[in-house]
């Protein structure tokens, strides 16, 4: 079936039915950060889960493509349709309902349109954590969150968006709702339909609403910047730190001196932790129970790492204060990348122990097509999940690598293929990374993938193009 550009009439038959509150105008909804594409499509913004499948049964009469839209800040594309049939674009923004909490079974459930600060404050409210935290939380939604999958600092302590989450509440392509907001811990019934949806970033079906996991919220935290002499030095380090701190390790992230570098350049301005920029540093961190040292436990780190021989200086933070300038640092540095303007940036994962041979042969293949690019490489060394940039020399314009750029990405994506590793981490596939799926995906996956794609939305109404190639 071809699908059919949106229509005035569409769009007139829903707002009778949902009201002009529904009806939503702005540019925003056709951007995305990078600024790749522009999207196209009437918006609309139903109030509630039977609003949702309202529309969607209007569009699947109507034979028209949804694009499901969340805060807007996914990086690969899967929030915009630049090409193919006028889509629908259809806001979770007005379902922003914490509908309820259960702070003694660790549980919050929540609609889809909740931006992820929200969510985190009423945890706080209660005592407690919803520990998923990245660097968009004020303006992501816990629909879009989920629909990717998504990552960010706490992975290595309390996993992925999906490890979060206990049920969901989804409208499928024929508007049917399927109600698992289950609070249960064990639940041995059947295919788990919310595993399947989760991370299928919209093309299977709308997130609603979803049950999430808390967890208690640590007493005490330390946090302290290190530095480094290599990323082999940082493996042996996050090794050393699990082995003193346990699962009480909340995040080991990565940083290169080129971040940092790029923040004197362009901004924005941040506290440095050190006089000279190290060639590389990590920032590590830790959550106690009560009674817990987290300062001495890090100081103990400190010390059996420069023994080793793995650190030459450090700093850990004293006061609140101090760690947010540290996490400040760390968090500005895609802003820095976005000002400067990259050639290339890439979302990979690696295995650990193929991690430091990674950064090691990467340049070296790059040259062969550009010479001089200037690499930030930086991330989530604790899961493997390395952010790898790419930026032209001082004083020159990404635009002058334009016809260079598909070949830069295909080098690392080859390399961390041949290394066990994958192209996306944490950002999904979307749009931008279709082709990159199938080329380095297992071809058995890819034909179950589109045998459930097909089964679960025959017509392809959901976010067309996204993941999958369009119809």
């Amino acid at each position: 079936m071809s699908l059919q550009d949106a229509s005035d009439s569409l769009i007139d038959a829903l707002r009778a039915r949902l009201g002009e509150a529904a009806i939503r105008e702005g540019t925003r909804y056709h951007e995305e950060p990078r600024g790749r594409w522009r999207g196209r499509g009437p918006v609309v913004a139903p109030g509630s889960t039977e609003e949702v499948a309202e529309v969607v049964r209007a569009c699947a009469e109507a034979k028209v493509g949804i694009v499901p839209y969340g805060g807007g800040t996914g990086l690969v594309g899967g929030q915009i349709a630049p090409e193919g049939a006028v889509p629908l674009v259809l806001s979770l923004e007005r379902m922003g309902a914490i509908r309820t909490v259960y702070p003694e079974e660790n549980v919050m459930v929540v609609e889809a349109g909740c931006i992820l600060a929200e969510v985190q404050a009423a945890a706080e409210a209660e005592g407690r954590l919803f520990p998923l935290s990245l660097a968009s939380e004020g303006s992501a939604r816990i629909g879009g969150l989920l629909a990717t999958n998504a990552g960010g600092i706490n992975v290595l302590r309390w996993g992925n968006a999906r490890a979060l989450c206990l049920g969901i509440e989804a409208v499928m392509a024929d508007g049917t709702v399927i109600d698992t907001l289950t609070r249960l811990r064990k639940d041995n019934t059947g295919y788990d339909i919310r595993d399947l949806i989760v991370g299928s970033e919209g093309t299977l079906a709308i997130i609603t609403a979803a049950a999430l996991k808390l967890v208690p919220r640590p007493a005490q935290v330390g946090t302290a910047a290190l530095v480094v002499p290599s990323p082999e030095a940082a493996l042996t380090l996050l090794a050393l730190a699990h082995r003193l701190s346990g699962e009480t390790l909340t995040a080991f992230e990565l940083i290169h001196r080129q971040g940092p570098d790029f923040l004197s350049e362009v901004g924005p301005e941040v506290t440095r932790p050190f006089a000279e920029v190290p060639e590389w540093m990590v920032l590590a961190e830790v959550g106690l129970p009560e009674g817990g040292a987290p300062e001495e436990m890090l100081t103990r780190l400190f010390e059996a790492a420069a023994e080793e021989g793995l650190v030459s200086d450090g700093v850990i933070a004293s006061s609140e204060g101090q760690r947010q300038a540290l996490w400040t640092l760390r968090e500005s540095i895609p802003e820095a990348n976005k000002r400067i303007g990259a050639i290339a940036s890439h979302d990979i994962a690696l295995p650990l122990s193929e991690v430091a041979g990674f950064i090691a042969e990467a340049p070296g293949r790059l040259a062969e097509v550009a010479e001089g690019l200037r690499i930030n490489c930086f991330g989530h060394l604790g899961d493997g999940n390395l952010h790898y940039n790419l930026f032209p020399p001082k004083g020159q314009r990404r635009e002058a690598y334009k016809e260079q750029a598909l070949a830069l990405s295909r080098i690392v994506h080859d390399l961390a293929h041949e290394r066990g590793g994958t192209i996306s981490a944490e950002h999904g596939i979307g749009r931008l990374k279709v082709q990159d799926l199938a080329r380095y995906g297992d071809k058995g996956k890819l034909a179950a993938m589109a045998a459930i794609k097909t089964a679960l939305d025959p017509h392809g109404l959901l976010n067309p193009g996204a993941i999958l190639p369009g119809k």
